[in-house]
């Protein structure tokens, strides 16, 4: 009896799905030390943006690709979509308002 499409590939698609489980929880942990940062630069009046920070992150994942053989370009683009979205939870986190500045707006 043959295996059908399916079934040949089901335990690699479970695999898959286990690494994929692991990914988001990594990046959710990741995004909530970014949160962190930010609450930091909001009390010290750090500025959100620091571009000297962004370039290093790029290329130490492009140098982690490299180094276990995955595209340098791929590990750039994937570190560029987790630093925006830091970005944008930094901005959030620091143009709101403080909790004694909104208890003053009411």
């Amino acid at each position: 009896m043959n295996a059908t499409p399916e079934e040949v590939l089901r335990p690699f698609r479970e695999r898959l799905e286990t690494l994929d489980q692991q990914l988001a929880e990594l990046v959710a942990a990741r995004l909530a030390v970014c949160c962190e940062v930010a609450e930091v630069k909001r009390a010290n009046g750090i500025p959100m943006m620091q571009p000297q920070r962004v370039t290093a992150v790029r290329e130490a994942y492009a140098a982690r690709g490299e180094r276990l053989d995955l595209s340098p370009d791929f590990m750039r683009s994937l570190a560029t979509l987790l630093i925006d979205e830091a970005c944008r939870l930094e901005d959030e986190i620091i143009d709101a308002p403080t909790a004694a500045g909104a208890e003053a707006l009411r």
